[in-house]
């Protein structure tokens, strides 16, 4: 009988920091839309940190056929994850354009100069 009682506690111990490990008695990390009165006094000084180190970088996506080269204003998250702050649309033009190559690569260019500008702005400001 006590054997079994030891060996029941011992099971528990093992499952009980098996369930740690996999994190579901873990803390979870607070995210930055969790609202406001959400974050601890900690995590609200690295928030304001982060948003603070924000940098403008260039980004691109494609939307109805359309190639969209953008100006992003982003941190990363408490999370571990990007948090755009911002997002400006710099050049678009349709993703079939025989000159699409081109057009991108210009349009990247012109965009990686446009976020260094602003970065420096930003920096200066």
């Amino acid at each position: 009988m006590v054997v079994t009682l030891v060996g029941l506690v011992l099971l528990l111990l093992v499952a009980g920091l098996l369930l740690y490990k996999l994190g579901v008695w873990s803390r979870p990390v607070a995210r930055a839309d969790a609202g406001p009165g959400r974050l601890s006094g900690r995590d609200r000084a690295e928030l304001t940190d982060a948003v603070a180190r924000a940098r403008w970088a260039p980004a691109h996506d494609e939307v109805d056929g359309e190639t969209r080269v953008l100006l992003r204003r982003s941190y990363t998250g408490l999370d571990g994850l990007p948090a755009v702050l911002e997002e400006r649309v710099f050049s678009t033009f349709p993703a079939t354009d025989p000159a699409w190559e081109a057009r991108f690569t210009e349009a990247m260019s012109g965009a990686r100069f446009r976020c260094a500008y602003l970065n420096a702005e930003e920096s200066a400001g």
